[in-house]
């Protein structure tokens, strides 16, 4: 006869969130016949920890069954971006389960739901027979389940969270965390959300409202403009997203609660497993102390592990602050610059004072997981920033090491080529700390590393690395020095805070490192990594240092005339109105054109408004109406002067007279780098308006402008990679490609070719190349899509190979998830396999173009990275300034043009090699002047 035994206290171990840390807390560990070990192990340090740490009488371990379920057949994206497990986890999976039931614990999971609805489950169900449930994770998900009698367990700060710990991160109780989660998504999931919802703002909208659809029944109550059209707009979205968030309670459980039963782990089981996996100081430990049992013995120390022949020091299986401390004298750092020097590398972030003065406020280093340090050395207190002015007794500076003392005691440190330096997004500390005199050596860089391993999975932020990797949330920035009218500068924030930022960064940037590396290696991307990426980090750091000379005189000049212009166009627009309105107002322009104009084409999107996107404007001009013609000029002068001739006059540097733009390295999917602050990539080149910007960049005195710029890279890879020896040939010849096209696409001979084919041609050249449609050339060309797919077919009928091309780089993505430059850079393409046709056809484009502009990307940073020294062994003094796409632009003095152009002409028609040999020859065209626009 069976014995009921009742529930009293629930433990429900959230097992996939033990996994991920164990794996990433523990450096790489292999039992004798080569199996990786070292997530096993920390689950098992776990598990005998909680096996004793505990008053409960029932516990389990739920685990999630796969990768997909019932979610992902609600919204095909969830999940989509997250990268697959590591490789030497994946053999992991199953032995961590093993573990379990050795530990005599039930392993409980279910095809086509998640760990955390099998945890909502067991919560209603032991709730019904009045039990006390504890969750054990850090999931911010499971938070909804918090109420009366049901805690979670932080297993990171062994803290207990119940309905304050959910006011205090989502600013609702517990019941409402699905409503504000429906508002804000999940980037880490890819739950869409609202955009530029952020859980403040959701958090008010949900105390106010109630819930999200009362919230969306009530949208015209919104006061900001921008928040009630994203509401609006993305309706649909938050309801997926509320669907995807909501966990189910009423899931069939596979184990019933009864066989949850607490009990002591069985030796004749637990030793002999964990003989098998090499874990004998473990056993040895568990043997000495006895086993985790129901009785509340002390927890054993865990220190080491003893797996084959190798001997490991564990870390912390769990990110901590508690650990970090304050280095503010010469003995403390001098202590820790020689544990460095022992160990031989080091992570490093430096805080600056604000967005605007890189000054140093405090530098921040990690040894290992959880050993991190903060020297502060501009710090002040925000009494002495008040009293500076009126107290001549103000309170203290905070105790600290001066600047320069620091800076000259880590100046050997940085410089020391055998110590390893390892930072995030490293070109930012170089810039830092050239301004005192150091040159830091040896790096490497966590975000590039991850840039060239998951190209198109995501972003590389540090904030995003750390919960995709390390599923943790990092202290955001803003918490630190606040928003709006209350921001304050890190100088004034308060050392131990300060600390806790600071080093976290350290800390974190370590543990990246040590998970990130290794694939290189095992992913065969450590050619791209070491001969592209890292290499490129100081010339990218010397360009954004140098900056680029700006006439702010030539900048008013064209704001005035700007205005004047938007001024003339404002009222010939309102003439043709009859009337004024406010041109810049989708809403108002679009009743103008379809309402009051009966123009054709007018379609209203979800807010009611009609859509008046450019695309729509210039099929509207196309066809001979004045009006939407006219606000398409408008536009693109209203864009211009508030883009770049009045924001470039603020974005002067005021020491050194310069524009000083941020080169993304890790954005674009394909390799290329990106611009901002201010973006000199997106000036319009084939405008007047456009090129009269360009003049505003112009050399300093006795010197020039260069530009070299590869002609038409992307058409020659394509030649060589598709083998199309017509064009190959053409190219070797110097002939003209767009007019070769033309005659034998259309059969007209060369001679004959006139303007308007030799227009079509180029835009096919250049359109295939991005998987052009008929319905794109047709716009394009302002011609009938019929027609235009006529033009396709005897493209393709001409060149066979392009098409075999282009199917084959389909096809590659559709298997692998991915393409790969002829320098062998992974692109990934996520939406290959999209249900949606839009979105699918997108990728595919993708999937044809990737491989061509990253191999470009790639032969341009290889020649930025021989320019330095090519440059110096010809006893050269020109600078490079700007990349541009497929350009370079130098400052060189006027007596050095002619041999800086045969000079970087060499190095960039020769950046493919020795990886490569092209069967095209690459052709760079030069050009100089006194300003950007001269030196086309």
């Amino acid at each position: 006869m069976d014995i009921l035994v009742l529930m009293h206290h629930l433990y429900l171990v959230d097992g996939s969130g033990f996994i991920f840390r164990a794996f990433h807390a523990l450096p790489p560990m292999t039992r004798a016949d080569g199996t990786p070990v070292n997530a096993v192990f920390g689950f098992c340090n776990m598990l005998a920890k909680l096996m004793v740490d505990n008053d409960a009488d029932h516990i389990a371990v739920i685990f999630d069954a796969g990768r997909t379920c019932f979610r992902n057949r609600l919204y095909h994206d969830y999940k989509a971006h997250r990268p697959p497990p590591p490789p030497e986890l994946i053999p992991q999976f199953a032995l961590i389960r093993e573990a379990t039931i050795a530990f005599g614990l039930p392993a409980v999971e279910l095809t086509d739901f998640e760990a955390d609805d099998l945890i909502a489950t067991y919560v209603r169900l032991a709730r019904t027979q009045n039990a006390e449930v504890t969750i054990v994770s850090s999931d911010k998900d499971l938070m909804q389940l918090i109420q009366p009698n049901v805690w979670m367990l932080d297993p990171i700060k062994n803290q207990k969270l119940g309905a304050e710990a959910v006011m205090e991160k989502f600013g609702v109780p517990p019941e409402k965390v699905i409503e504000v989660q429906a508002l804000i998504g999940d980037s880490v999931d890819n739950v869409p959300g609202v955009p530029g919802i952020g859980v403040k703002t959701a958090a008010q909208l949900i105390n106010e409202y109630g819930d999200l659809e009362t919230l969306l029944a009530h949208t015209d109550e919104i006061k900001q403009p921008k928040r009630r059209e994203a509401l609006v707009t993305h309706a649909e979205k938050a309801r997926i997203s509320r669907q995807l968030v909501e966990l189910k309670s009423d899931v069939a459980v596979p184990v019933a609660l009864d066989n949850f039963a607490k009990k002591d782990a069985d030796p004749n089981v637990l030793y002999p497993w964990l003989e098998q996996q090499g874990f004998r100081s473990l056993l040895t430990r568990l043997r000495t102390k006895g086993l985790p049992s129901t009785d509340h013995a002390t927890s054993p120390s865990i220190s080491s592990i003893e797996s084959g022949t190798a001997s490991h020091t564990l870390e912390p299986p769990v990110i901590s602050r508690d650990h970090y401390i304050i280095i503010q004298d010469d003995a403390t750092l001098d202590q820790w610059l020689a544990r460095i020097r022992t160990a031989g590398f080091v992570a490093l972030d430096i805080e600056t004072i604000d967005s605007a003065r890189g000054d140093i406020a405090g530098i921040a280093l990690a040894l290992s997981s959880g050993d991190a340090c903060y020297i502060p050395v501009a710090h002040r207190t925000s009494e002495t920033a008040e009293k500076l002015a009126l107290d001549s007794n103000p309170t203290p500076a905070p105790q600290q090491i001066a600047l320069d003392t620091a800076m000259r005691a880590l100046k050997l440190l940085f410089e020391d080529t055998a110590i390893l330096k390892i930072a995030h997004n490293a070109k930012g500390p170089i810039e830092r700390l050239i301004d005192h005199d150091i040159r830091l050596s040896s790096l490497d860089d966590i975000m590039l590393i991850s840039y060239a391993l998951d190209a198109g999975l995501g972003g590389h932020t540090l904030e995003g690395l750390a919960e995709r990797h390390l599923e943790h949330q990092m202290l955001p920035l803003k918490d630190i020095v606040g928003t709006g009218r209350t921001k304050t500068t890190f100088e004034f924030i308060p050392l131990e805070t300060a600390r806790d930022y600071a080093a976290e960064r350290a800390d974190i940037i370590f543990r990246l490192w040590r998970i990130l590396k290794p694939r290189l290696l095992a992913e065969k991307m450590m050619t791209i990594y070491e001969t592209i990426e890292r290499p490129l980090v100081p010339v990218i750091a010397s360009l954004e240092k140098r900056g680029i000379l700006v006439d702010r005189n030539e900048l008013k000049r064209m704001s005035t005339d700007f205005a004047h212009r938007l001024n003339d166009l404002e009222k010939e627009i309102h003439r043709l109105a009859g009337h004024p309105f406010n041109i810049g107002s989708p809403k108002q322009l679009g009743e103008v054109l379809f309402d009051e104009l009966g123009l054709p084409g007018g379609k209203k999107g979800k807010t009611g408004a009609y859509g008046t996107s450019a695309e729509i404007l210039e099929d509207l001009a196309a066809v001979g109406h004045d009006l939407p013609a006219r606000v398409l000029d408008w536009r693109q002068i209203a864009k211009l002067k508030s883009t770049y001739t009045d924001a470039l006059q603020t974005q002067v540097n005021s020491k050194s007279g310069r524009v000083h733009t941020d080169f993304g390295m890790a954005v674009a999917s394909t390799g290329r780098l990106s611009s901002t602050d201010p973006n000199l990539q997106n000036i319009p080149i084939r405008t007047e308006e456009g090129r009269r910007i360009r003049r505003a960049f112009i050399a300093s005195p006795a010197h020039k402008l260069v530009s070299l710029d590869y002609s038409q890279i992307e058409l020659r890879l394509l030649a060589h990679v598709a083998e199309i020896e017509s064009l190959k040939n053409a190219f070797r010849d110097g002939v003209d490609i767009h007019a070769l096209t033309a005659s034998q696409v259309f059969g007209i001979p060369v001679a004959r070719i006139d303007s308007a084919v030799r227009r079509s041609a180029k835009a096919i050249n250049f359109g295939i190349v991005y998987g052009i449609s008929a319905f794109g050339l047709a716009r394009q060309l302002g011609i009938d899509q019929s027609e235009a797919r006529a033009y396709i077919d005897a493209y393709f009928k001409q060149y066979p190979g392009i098409r075999d091309y282009m199917e084959v780089c389909k096809k590659r993505a559709r298997r692998d998830g991915y393409v790969r430059t002829l320098f062998g850079r992974k692109i990934h393409i996520p939406d290959i396999k999209d249900r949606n046709h839009a979105r699918r056809n997108g990728a595919e484009r993708q999937a044809i173009n990737a491989p061509l502009q990253g191999t470009a990307a790639d032969i341009i940073k290889r020649a930025m990275i021989h320019t330095p020294i090519a440059l110096q062994q010809a006893g050269l003094n020109g600078k490079l300034l700007l990349q541009v796409h497929d350009e370079l632009l130098f400052e060189v003095p006027d007596v050095e043009i002619d041999k800086t152009i045969t000079v970087m002409q060499s190095v960039m028609t020769e950046a493919h090699s020795p990886a490569i040999t092209l069967s095209v020859p690459l052709v760079v065209e030069a050009g100089s002047g006194a300003n950007w626009d001269d030196a086309h």
